[in-house]
C-alpha cells in the first residue's frame, strides 16, 4: 500500500499544481509512504530472509526492487487497461491472499517443529526465485493504488514521482525490518495480517465499487496492526545485548 491508494490524499496532492508546492509538501509524502509502504516492506524483509542468505539480503533487495521500480512504471502506462479489467485488480488480490496463507503456513511449521524440540530449517528459496517473488510482490501492491491514482489524476509525472519515492521508501523500510523481524517476534505476524487487510480491501472495491472505504480507517488498521506487532521485544536478543555491552 502507499500514499496514492488513499484517494483523499491523492486529491490533496493534485491540487499542488506548482513545483513549488510540490517540494514543500514532499516532507510529508516521504513520511506517509514510510508509513503506508508498512506492509509491503515486511512482506518484502520476510521474502528477502527467506533465502537464508543474510549476506545476498541486501542484493536480493536491492534487485527485486529494482525490478520493482520498472514494474511500477509500466503499471503506470498500462493503468487505464489494469482500470477497464477488474480481473487484473482480482488476480492482484488473490496473490496477496496466496501470500498471507503461504506465510501462515510455514510458519505454523517451524513451531510445530520448535514444539517438538527441533531447530526450525525450512527450506531455502533459490537467489533468483527470491529478487522475482520480490519484484512481483511489489507489483501485486501496486496495481490498486496505481489504478487509483491515475483515475483520479492526469498529472503522470507527480504519480511516477509518487512511485519513485515510495521504491526508495520501500527499500530503506524494507531493510530495516529485516533487523527488526528478529527484535519484535509479532511483527512478521503484523505485516501479514495488514496484507491480508489490503488484499481484502481490493476484493471489496472490485466487487462492491459502490462501497465506500474511508481512508481514515486503512491509516487507523496499518498504525494499530504495527503498534501491536512492535509491542513486544524479543527477550533472548535483549539479553544477547546485554552480554554484548
Amino acid at each position: 500500500m502507499d500514499i496514492t491508494s488513499l484517494p483523499s490524499l491523492s486529491d490533496f496532492f493534485e491540487g499542488a499544481d506548482q513545483w513549488g508546492e510540490v517540494l514543500a509538501l514532499l516532507p510529508v509524502l516521504v513520511l506517509l509512504e514510510l508509513i503506508l509502504s508498512a506492509d509491503n516492506a515486511v512482506a518484502l524483509a520476510a521474502i528477502a530472509r527467506s533465502s537464508r542468505q543474510p549476506e545476498r539480503e541486501g542484493l536480493a533487495l536491492n534487485l527485486g526492487i529494482g525490478i520493482a521500480l520498472v514494474l511500477r512504471i509500466a503499471l503506470i502506462v498500462v493503468a487505464q487497461w489494469v482500470l477497464q479489467n477488474a480481473w487484473v485488480q482480482l488476480l492482484a488480490a488473490a496473490y496477496l491472499v496466496w501470500l498471507v496463507v503461504d506465510h501462515f503456513n510455514n510458519r505454523s511449521g517451524d513451531d510445530a517443529e520448535s514444539s517438538e524440540g527441533h531447530e526450525s530449517n525450512g527450506l531455502s528459496r533459490p537467489f533468483l526465485n527470491t529478487v522475482l517473488l520480490l519484484a512481483f510482490t511489489d507489483l501485486a501492491f501496486s496495481i490498486d493504488s496505481v489504478a487509483a491514482a491515475v483515475a483520479i489524476s492526469d498529472q503522470i509525472v507527480l504519480i511516477s514521482t509518487g512511485a519513485f519515492i515510495g521504491i526508495v521508501a520501500l527499500r530503506f523500510t524494507s531493510a530495516l525490518f529485516i533487523r527488526w523481524l528478529d527484535l519484535y517476534p509479532r511483527l512478521e505476524t503484523a505485516g501479514f495480517l495488514a496484507v491480508a487487510f489490503v488484499a481484502l480491501r481490493l476484493i471489496v472495491h472490485v466487487v462492491v465499487p459502490s462501497l465506500s472505504q474511508p481512508d481514515w480507517l486503512t491509516l487507523v488498521v496499518v498504525l494499530l496492526l504495527f503498534a501491536w506487532g512492535m509491542s513486544i521485544r524479543s527477550k533472548e536478543l535483549d539479553q544477547d545485548e546485554g552480554h554484548a555491552c
